[in-house]
This record gives C-alpha cells, sequence and structure tokens, in this order.
C-alpha cells in the first residue's frame, strides 16, 4: 500500500481555496490519509511555501499524530497541544496554522503539505518547538512520505 494524501478542499496541483489563506478565514484545510505502512506509529504533517522571496517558508508542523488517525478536519484550532497532538511554531511566530499569504503580484506558489509516518509514538522534542526541529526529527523516524500540493497568488 502507497501512503496517500488529499484534501476535499483543493485537488493535487489545483488552487487552495481563499478561505484557507491570510485573505479569507485563514483556516487550515480539511485533509485525509491512508496506506500507512506497516510499522507506523505515528504522523507529522509539515506545510511549506519553496517560493517564498526569502527562501522557503514554513506554514505549519503538526505532530505525534497518532498512527490510527486517517485526517485532519478543517480550522485546527493555533495551540501548541491540540488533541492527542501537538503543532510546532512557524515562520509567523506562532503555533498552528499559517495559510498562504504570498506577496501581492509575485505570481503563484506552491504550498507543499507533507505528510510522514514514523516509527515512534512521539517526537522527543521540547515545549515550543519550531518546524525545523520537528521535520529534523521526524526525517530520523521516517517510514514513508507523501505530498500535496495546492498553489496560491494574490
Amino acid at each position: 500500500m502507497t501512503l496517500r494524501l488529499s484534501s476535499p478542499a483543493f485537488g493535487d496541483g489545483a488552487p487552495i481555496p481563499r478561505r484557507h489563506s491570510c485573505d479569507g478565514q485563514d483556516l487550515s484545510p480539511p485533509l485525509a490519509w491512508s496506506g500507512a505502512p506497516s510499522g507506523c506509529k505515528s504522523f507529522v504533517l509539515l506545510c511549506d511555501d519553496p517560493d517564498a522571496p526569502g527562501g522557503i517558508w514554513r506554514h505549519w508542523a503538526v505532530f505525534d499524530i497518532p498512527a490510527t488517525a486517517s485526517g485532519l478536519a478543517e480550522g485546527v484550532a493555533g495551540a501548541e497541544h491540540v488533541g492527542p497532538y501537538r503543532q510546532g511554531l512557524n515562520d509567523f511566530r506562532r503555533f498552528g496554522y499559517g495559510g498562504p499569504c504570498p506577496p501581492a503580484g509575485h505570481g503563484p506558489h506552491r504550498y507543499r503539505f507533507r505528510l510522514v509516518a514514523l516509527d515512534v509514538d512521539r517526537l522527543d522534542l521540547p515545549a515550543k518547538p519550531r518546524y525545523d526541529a520537528i521535520a529534523d526529527a521526524a526525517r530520523r523516524h521516517a517510514l514513508a512520505e507523501t505530498v500535496l500540493t495546492g498553489t496560491y497568488s494574490r
């Protein structure tokens, strides 16, 4: 089985709806996944913009998602602890999701939602971890990864 990530809000390579951007309600999009590999004990979800003018902009990092989960609902709260999982600090310097917000006239940006299946139940991270620390820890425990890419422009 292959790990797959999708959203009922947008298809792979398609525009992300305004409601999920800084121009709308800035709600995290609903996400669903399937095909977890054998030995998966948890997931990490990362979202970034590789087209940001100053380099990669980190929009969202969710970790310690139980292996029994099959998605995230729309509008995940912006807090470090949300239900059974945790969120890291994004480049907006806050917990949770920060939607697409590219500079006006900069053209379409890609937003990569990466789901990583891990071989551990929890990542050993301190309070208030930053996106990069979460991504580095996930890389060391990755069993499989999949990417869903949306676009947005202003």
